[in-house]
């Protein structure tokens, strides 16, 4: 059965203010998370959730520096292009402004500060991605869900409700950064009204597909990671989760050329190449190995 193709949107904006002073000068998405920058991780997510378009939405000053990182994508064997959001008008904004690149495709949306990690998060996203009847989002289960968007369940584990930051929460799962939606999500964001901080939410957004009953929850399960990394400590947690995995296994988490030479969407002669742009770095070094590895067991 061949599914409608799903495009991807990288929500890399925003002032990055909890982490000032550091982000007057660079964008929050463009620092490192352990050995990567931490655009990496959103778009090797959508990646490995069978994207290969994909639009990153930045502010005016950060566009450059986002274009000289990444470039168009043809060296991973994809299409990355760019738009600006000149001001912080809400998640939920980015599907508008991502509306003619969407051209009526459904969506993958994605904050540039999530990170996600796990054994079967392929699957997970695999699922979603090729259910375009409905919208998917991510709930994990957190200690502190009173800090954001909580979903609640049925005794039959269906949805029922989502709160955003309740003073009691009705469940422990947050609902993260990652969100799958059909072809009409541009339009429905266009009936939502601007919240009282004068943004358009992504809960309202969320909502209105659970009134329709066209609304899944995928439950990341134990065994798999996600991680907000919008300030100093959460970071700092996220570079020593990457460091620890990486060091542990002697593989790197959410390299993108890694990733594309795996899924066959660039050949050997290509990484050897990217690799050797970057082999004075342990990074460069690790690419140029995978081409000697015995990839029986990978």
């Amino acid at each position: 059965m061949k599914y409608p193709k799903r495009k991807g949107i990288i929500l890399a904006g925003g002032t990055g203010s909890r982490l000032f002073p550091v982000t007057k000068a660079l964008s929050k998405q463009l620092m490192p998370i352990y050995d990567k920058p931490m655009i990496y991780y959103p778009l090797c997510t959508l990646m490995l959730a069978g994207i290969r378009e994909f639009l990153i939405i930045t502010t005016p000053n950060d566009k450059d520096a986002f274009k000289n990182l990444l470039g168009d994508g043809s060296n991973w064997g994809i299409n990355i292009s760019y738009k600006v959001q000149k001001t912080p008008d809400g998640i939920a904004s980015a599907l508008i402004l991502g509306e003619e690149f969407l051209n009526n495709s459904p969506s993958a949306l994605i904050l540039g500060d999530n990170l996600f990690h796990g054994e079967n998060l392929g699957k997970n996203l695999d699922y979603a991605n090729k259910d375009t009847d409905f919208s998917t989002v991510f709930a994990y289960g957190v200690s502190d869900p009173e800090r954001y968007g909580v979903v609640e369940f049925n005794q039959s584990g269906e949805i029922i409700s989502i709160e955003e930051k309740p003073k009691n929460p009705k469940s422990k799962y947050a609902i993260t950064g990652l969100y799958f939606y059909d072809k009409d999500a541009p339009k429905k964001c266009k009936t939502l009204k601007p919240s009282k901080r004068g943004e358009l939410e992504i809960t309202d957004l969320n909502g209105l597909y659970l009134e329709e009953k066209k609304l899944k929850v995928s439950v990341i399960s134990r065994g798999m990671t996600w991680l907000d990394t919008g300030t100093f400590d959460s970071l700092h947690q996220a570079s020593s989760f990457i460091r620890t995995l990486e060091k542990r296994q002697g593989q790197k988490v959410c390299s993108p050329e890694e990733i594309s030479w795996r899924l066959n969407l660039i050949s050997n002669s290509q990484l050897e190449i990217l690799a050797k742009a970057q082999e004075k770095s342990g990074y460069g070094k690790y690419l140029l190995n995978l081409l000697n590895e015995n990839s029986y067991f990978l």
